[in-house]
């Protein structure tokens, strides 16, 4: 088995690399889609957002406004408000997931694509968080919030996607504002995402695989299946047999 989280900024082009990741056999869960999935109505990450952000971030249908709660967290600086609501509850699914991926299969290597991995530490550490917070039973808060200080006791490797910043930004653009009238918007609110985000840089010297995004799909597709190929060696390894995996895929 092995626990891998596939990182990297906006923009990098993790969903592409989950995808062929996926189509060559790892088992992928995608952070964002659980998020998403949690702060709808019925669950309580919807009713602690509703008590800390209010009714103004609650649709007639009763679903959250999304534009809004995002204006409050990026622009109102109240984002380790919501990030400290959401990213424990995600935590706790994506290792329920990983334990349920393994029971079916005890050599898959189980990919959990993230933007925010490094940063879920960062801020969790600022916040006051312990290492300590580990112990107790995985339904206990205290557990979550111990798994979410600690990065690197969920995952056996780091796999990241990095692009200068200015292709991020374009491919951001490209994506969610295609209209000429939006464009600059976009490229605001990408900047301000990518301001809260660690550098590739920062980034890199904590993972174990590097893969440079800046070429064709095909390119990308080449720089997968290498690394794919080592993940799955080590998959069926005992982990006290495997190393880290250093490796720059340029």
């Amino acid at each position: 088995m092995l626990r891998v989280g596939l990182t990297g900024g906006l923009g990098s082009g993790k969903s592409t690399a989950a995808a062929i990741f996926r189509e060559l056999g790892a088992a992928v869960i995608e952070a964002d889609q659980l998020g998403r999935e949690l702060m709808e109505p019925g669950h309580g990450v919807y009713d602690q957002i509703v008590r800390t952000f209010g009714p103004e971030v609650v649709l007639p249908d009763s679903r959250l406004n999304r534009p809004r709660l995002a204006e409050l967290a990026f622009n109102k600086g109240r984002l380790n408000e919501l990030n400290a609501i959401v990213h424990p509850a995600v935590i706790a699914l994506q290792q329920q997931w990983m334990d349920d991926v393994f029971a079916r299969d005890p050599a898959a290597v189980a990919i959990v694509e993230s933007a925010l991995i490094f940063e879920v530490e960062r801020d969790a550490r600022a916040r006051g968080e312990s290492d300590g917070a580990l112990a107790g039973a995985p339904s206990d808060r205290s557990s979550s919030l111990g798994l979410l200080a600690d990065w690197r006791r969920r995952f056996d490797r780091i796999v990241l996607l990095t692009a200068p910043d200015e292709l991020k930004i374009e491919r951001y653009v490209a994506r969610l504002a295609p209209d000429p009238a939006s464009r600059n918007a976009a490229i605001a609110d990408a900047r301000t995402r990518l301001a809260r985000q660690m550098t590739d840089a920062e980034k890199a010297a904590r993972a174990d695989f590097v893969i440079q995004n800046t070429g064709s799909l095909d390119d990308l597709r080449g720089k997968i299946a290498a690394a794919w190929e080592l993940l799955r060696a080590q998959s069926s390894q005992p982990q006290s047999n495997n190393p880290p995996i250093p490796g720059s895929l340029k």
